[in-house]
């Protein structure tokens, strides 16, 4: 399945149903009086947020979503019954825009949070409801509100802990699968990584959520490579890590680069807390990787050295993750 992170859909609630001009007419009862009933509301149109859901890709086949109108008043003093709502289903994560304004309407974060984005017409009042101590007889009705309608935009920004980040072949997607169950695809090319990947990490019945996003070479932030269409979904991350490959022949510059394109596209990604990763230790010796950890060091970053082919230094990696992003929860809890 293709992962989509961008949709447009139409929505339109429903019409309120119109009131109804009656008068009771039963036998023995011959001024009986107005009992039209009012119109039922029309339908809403609303989004909820479910954690099942990976990608907007069902929005390719279906873009058109219209909720039921209400039904028109009887006599009686009958309510006409209220049209159907719709709801509408996306991934947690997503940001809802207006497309003709580009408004931002709402984010849905949560599992069962809903928003309704277009809400249903008024139902139109019955004659029983212009009655008056000197209009006895009224013949006046309201139509039913009409409905609302828009096109919005989708936006889905990933939720996750953790977020991964590196240049293309630096061991992201192999690093991922060995730390959650994460399958994506490795090959020894560029841009092996072209939709992101979420994977579940567990550690003593904690777990953590880490998206891996395709790899960021220089210029990303300027649309360059694949990078920038998926830096979005590491903005809401809590950490990153930083995954550079010791074997390339120049740590330094690709350090360099990363922190100059995630602070180009945003400077608080540069603020977020990080742990550097220094990957493939088992294609140079181990003066080699410890000679770069020290300069990390000095740089003021953690880093630990692994591999993530042979599994050298992941329990280390494990331990680092866990009391990293726990205590980023924990500050976030006092701080709410």
């Amino acid at each position: 399945m293709k992962f989509i992170d961008e949709a447009i859909i139409y929505v339109e609630s429903g019409k309120g149903g119109s009131g109804c001009v009656s008068f009771r007419r039963e036998k023995f009862i011959p001024r009986g009086g107005p009992d039209g009933g009012d119109g039922g509301k029309g339908g809403d149109v609303i989004i909820a947020g479910k954690k099942d859901l990976a990608s907007l890709h069902d929005f390719r086949y279906k873009r058109n979503y219209k909720a039921e109108n209400g039904k028109a008043g009887a006599g009686k003093n009958r309510t006409g019954r209220e049209g159907r709502d719709v709801t509408i289903n996306v991934p947690l994560g997503t940001v809802v825009y207006d497309r003709d304004t580009s408004e931002l309407l709402f984010q849905v974060l949560r599992e069962g949070e809903t928003h309704v984005a277009v809400h249903g017409g008024r139902g139109g009042r019955g004659n029983a409801r212009f009655v008056t101590s000197t209009h006895r007889a009224p013949m006046e009705y309201d139509a039913g509100e009409e409905g609302q309608r828009r096109w919005l935009h989708l936006d889905l920004k990933l939720l996750a802990d953790v977020g991964l980040v590196g240049h293309p072949n630096a061991g992201k997607s192999t690093l991922i699968s060995r730390l959650t169950q994460a399958r994506p695809k490795v090959g020894d090319y560029p841009f092996t990584t072209l939709t992101p990947a979420l994977g579940v990490l567990d550690d003593n019945e904690k777990t953590f959520v880490i998206a891996d996003i395709p790899g960021i070479i220089e210029g990303a932030s300027r649309g360059k490579g694949l990078g920038l269409a998926f830096l979005k979904h590491i903005e809401r991350t809590n950490a990153l890590l930083v995954v550079l490959d010791l074997s390339s022949g120049d740590v330094r510059g690709d350090y360099r680069t990363l922190l100059e394109e995630l602070g180009s596209y945003s400077e608080a990604m540069l603020g977020k807390r990080r742990l550097v990763v220094l990957n493939k230790a088992d294609l140079v010796t181990p003066d080699v990787a410890a000679r770069w950890r020290s300069y990390l060091k000095r740089k003021g970053e953690k880093a630990v050295v692994v591999s993530a082919l042979t599994l050298a230094g992941m329990d280390e990696l494990v331990s680092a993750i866990s009391e990293g992003v726990e205590a980023l929860r924990q500050n976030l809890n006092r701080a709410v």
